[in-house]
């Protein structure tokens, strides 16, 4: 042993059978050290040596006394110096981590022949934030992001869906939408105009579009500021601690990498029925389609369904949602049905339980003419619909099946392709991270990425403990009635808590914005759900109406901060704003009173 040390080996020293040196958690440590992947690229030729109680015992110890005043087995040596034993050993391990051993204490890190620190495959809002962080602790950075072309051949540059096909080009629309509604209240403000207003579709796309490239550029400057390296290239794991990364010319490079953080994202879900890649749109193609999609067809009942609908009939188009089943599945039932009502009050039509079966293309053009068949979900009822586009919005799908994790260990849901991780983001193969919507079971939310991404490379990289929570997370849905939301849903109250351990406090209100125009009187609304037994905590917040999202982010930091509806009765409101109501709710659920307001 001792001139194992002096050759720079690395040795792992634990007497079999001895009460000291035979407990089992002994027994995993020359896996670690000779076949795990984790260890065999960073360090020196390894070295393991067994002995049984006795003289060799003996003098094994007597070597370890020469180079630590430790005694205990079985000790972990690496160029002559202790890095720790079993327990810390597999602590590093499964951690992902064992470098951090070799630089404690004043130990010089082994050279190894790594290319990266950390590769990132997915160059989304997730995966760009947990990159650039990374590049704070001086580590060596790369970002792998490739967009698949839609099957119309629509892509987009770096940025990931937030930023290209969703959030920003979604809220911007929404937007365009609202200002039209503001131009008809206007008239009862005083405005006079005697022009017909009209929308140009192409001049709103080209301004989206102009504002997300400044953005995909803004991150790839931000990239190179922090010298990370960015390649547009398709990544994919080969082997243990490389992937092969291709471009769109089809030149493919391997590099390596000490740890991995997937953040692909997820795509949105074809029919699979004649016609639907062919003829039909997704929400990928929509935010740059070239020409006004006419009278639209949106397939789908989820948030991405409702709000392209509400936007496209905001610009005037004539609009019809087909659902299969219930609206806004995953959130609060009775704020999904207020906004559906109020959806079709403006003029929305819905075709409920029925599902497309056929898509064929009547007439070509910018839009053409498609034919739609559908069948009910409930008999044997067929319907024919033209329309000019087809939407589909129907779900998303995770990008990992085509990544390689099955060469590298990973595992995921054979079902829905998301990978399971523990609370620190690891996957089953301990270098292998993943944060954002590919994960099982949690949020699909542009910020829990963000945020999870960073905490991920604090962790691994600043000392830090804080993990990303995931509870209490807010949203918004930006509807024509926008729906913020924060906390249980109150079906999922009801089965968490029971019925009788929770109230429901409630209020219709009226905006004073909408009052002039005499416009939706009471249609907006406001909701908590509070939690009797604690308190009256409050443990749901709901709300219907303009700038939802703008209210629901205030109250969600008080939610975290364990507010309680005696917090809320306690605060004085500002007058005359929406979010006011949200401090005088007095009429509970349960009591059956009537909630609509009149009067300032």
């Amino acid at each position: 042993m001792g001139g194992a040390l002096r050759r720079g080996q690395a040795v792992r020293q634990a007497p079999e059978g001895c009460p000291q040196g035979g407990r089992p958690a002994a027994a995993n440590l020359p896996v670690l050290l000779t076949e795990g992947v984790v260890w065999h690229r960073r360090l020196p030729r390894v070295l393991a040596l067994r002995s049984h109680c006795g003289e060799s015992a003996q003098k094994l110890q007597e070597v370890q006394c020469e180079v630590t005043t430790e005694t205990s087995q079985p000790g972990v040596f690496v160029q002559e110096k202790q890095i720790g034993g079993h327990e810390k050993t597999l602590k590093a391990h499964n951690e992902g981590n064992p470098q951090s051993l070799l630089e404690m204490n004043g130990h010089t890190a082994v050279p190894h022949s790594y290319d990266y620190d950390l590769i990132v495959i997915g160059g989304g809002s997730g995966g760009l934030a947990a990159a650039k962080e990374a590049a704070k602790y001086e580590k060596k950075v790369m970002v792998l992001d490739f967009v698949t072309p839609t099957p119309l051949g629509n892509s987009w540059g770096l940025g990931g869906t937030c930023v290209n096909v969703g959030c920003i080009p979604k809220k911007l629309m929404h937007q365009a939408a609202l200002l039209g509604q503001a131009l008809q209240d206007s008239r009862k403000f005083g405005w006079q105009f005697t022009e017909e207003v009209k929308h140009n579709w192409m001049t709103m796309t080209e301004s989206v579009q102009n504002y997300i490239g400044s953005l995909n550029w803004g991150y790839r400057v931000a990239l190179r500021e922090k010298k990370v390296t960015y390649e547009n290239a398709y990544g994919e794991f080969v082997q243990p601690h490389t992937v092969k990364a291709t471009n769109k010319r089809g030149v493919e490079k391997l590099y390596t990498a000490e740890r991995f953080l997937i953040a692909t994202g997820e795509r949105p879900r074809y029919l699979g029925i004649p016609g639907d890649k062919e003829y039909c749109i997704s929400s990928d193609d929509l935010f740059s389609l070239p020409y006004c999609p006419g009278k639209t067809l949106v397939v789908g009942a989820s948030y991405v369904a409702l709000e392209c609908a509400g936007f496209l009939a905001g610009l005037g188009l004539d609009v019809t949602v087909m659902v299969r089943s219930i609206l806004l599945r995953g959130f609060d039932q009775d704020m999904a049905n207020k906004i559906g009502e109020y959806m079709e009050e403006h003029g929305i039509k819905f075709i409920r339980e029925f599902v497309p079966i056929k898509v064929e293309q009547i007439e070509e053009g910018t839009p053409g003419r498609l034919k739609v068949t559908a069948k009910s979900t409930k008999g044997n009822e067929v319907i024919e619909g033209e329309y000019n586009t087809v939407l589909l919005a129907i779900g998303r799908d995770a990008c990992t099946r085509k990544i390689g994790l099955d060469k590298v260990g990973v595992k995921i849901n054979e079902k829905t392709g998301k990978i399971p991780v523990n609370d620190v983001e690891q996957t089953n193969v301990p270098y292998i991270y993943a944060i954002g919507d590919i994960l099982q079971d949690r949020l699909e939310l542009t910020p829990v990425a963000i945020q999870a991404g960073r905490l991920l490379v604090q962790r691994l990289y600043g000392g830090a403990t804080t993990k990303c929570d995931y509870v209490n997370v807010p949203t918004t849905v930006f509807t024509p009635l926008e729906y913020g939301a924060c906390g249980y849903s109150e079906e999922n109250a009801i089965e968490k808590f029971g019925e009788e351990n929770i109230e429901v406090y409630h209020s219709h209100f009226w905006p004073l914005e909408w009052t002039v125009p005499s416009r939706d009187n009471n249609k907006c609304y406001a909701k908590i759900i509070c939690n009797i037994r604690d308190n009256e905590r409050v443990i749901g917040f709901h709300v219907l109406g303009p700038n939802a999202g703008e209210v629901t982010q205030g109250f969600a930091a008080a939610i975290k901060c364990g507010l309680t509806k005696e917090q809320l009765d306690s605060t004085i409101g500002i007058h005359p704003v929406c979010a006011e109501v949200f401090t005088t709710l007095s009429v509970t659920k349960r009591s059956g009173e009537n909630t609509l307001m009149s009067g300032c």
